[in-house]
């Protein structure tokens, strides 16, 4: 099977599909070359489809969610990108506590979702530019709180097509890790345990953490988010800031003058800008600090 045929499979599937697509258009960063064959999933069961049919032919398959926390090469993506449709974005409750919802869902959407039933324990995710499934693959958190905190479970496709979960403690949640960034798996859905609340204490701390968002990180330039993960005891922003970083740039891409842990593209960065500006920094930083830093943000395409 080429990618020909591939497409074929997946029309047959009832799934979208385009060729040589820009990456730059499905980033929050604005940046990355084409996707060669990019494919709308219309459901689990076509995914089961596809996932199975790439790993048989070998062909290299890369599962976008929203996009908000990836760096792209600027050659592209070889293979098959395959993007979460309108069969993944449901969000519905079970119970009086739990939340369900597929992996393409907004977070943004589900805490707005949980907010209407009432239900506390997601607020710090109310801001975060990213897909439910990014969130729980990454382990995403803010403001003290992380998904670790309210996910239950997530079901998943395997690279072979056969559908399966994970729940407690095979999730493997820890800071910015999980279990399904070493398995290749694929989330396909979540179950989230929250508690019920007051709706307008919840909105206030939902309103609170936005205005912080808002004064403090450079919502107005297309970002990845922190760029790096926060060292031991120590926050890599204020060592890039101390590091005399801030407002550094490479390109199209600069240290941003508000919060030095972000990167932000101030028009036209490329990959290349940015991997040089984050290579600049980490140097930096450990020459003067000692600190070694880590990316947090995935590098996709790169050798």
């Amino acid at each position: 099977m080429n990618l020909t045929a591939l497409k074929d499979l997946a029309l047959s599937l009832g799934c979208l599909c385009r060729e040589n697509v820009p990456m730059r258009d499905y980033t929050s960063f604005a940046i990355g070359g084409p996707a060669e064959l990019f494919i709308e999933a219309a459901s689990p069961e076509a995914l089961s489809s596809l996932a199975a049919a790439c790993r048989q032919q070998e062909i290299p398959l890369f599962i976008l969610g929203n996009g908000s926390n990836l760096l792209i090469s600027d050659d592209g993506i070889p293979g098959a990108v395959l993007h979460m449709g309108g069969g993944f974005d449901g969000v519905e409750l079970e119970g009086e506590d739990t939340v369900i919802c597929g992996a393409g869902a907004k977070l943004s959407g589900v805490c707005a979702f949980a907010l209407r039933h009432a239900l506390t324990g997601l607020e710090f995710a109310w801001g975060i530019p990213g897909s439910a499934g990014g969130a729980a693959y990454m382990n995403a958190g803010a403001y003290g709180s992380e998904m670790k905190n309210v996910l239950l479970s997530c079901t998943h496709v395997g690279r072979d097509g056969l559908p399966g979960s994970r729940e407690g403690e095979a999730l493997d949640l820890s800071y910015r890790h999980s279990a399904y960034a070493a398995s290749g798996e694929i989330i396909t859905g979540l179950r989230l345990r929250l508690q019920p609340g007051d709706p307008a204490s919840i909105r206030e701390r939902m309103d609170t953490l936005m205005q912080q968002r808002k004064s403090k990180q450079p919502l107005e330039y297309p970002s990845a988010g922190s760029v790096f993960k926060r060292p031991p005891g120590r926050f890599a922003g204020t060592l890039i800031e101390q590091c005399g970083l801030k407002g550094y740039q490479i390109g199209g891409a600069q240290v941003s003058e508000k919060h030095a842990g972000f990167i932000v593209n101030r028009g036209g960065a490329t990959c290349s800008d940015v991997r040089r500006l984050i290579a600049h920094i980490k140097e930096t930083v450990f020459r003067q600090t000692g600190v070694e830093l880590q990316t947090e943000i995935k590098l996709v395409g790169l050798l």
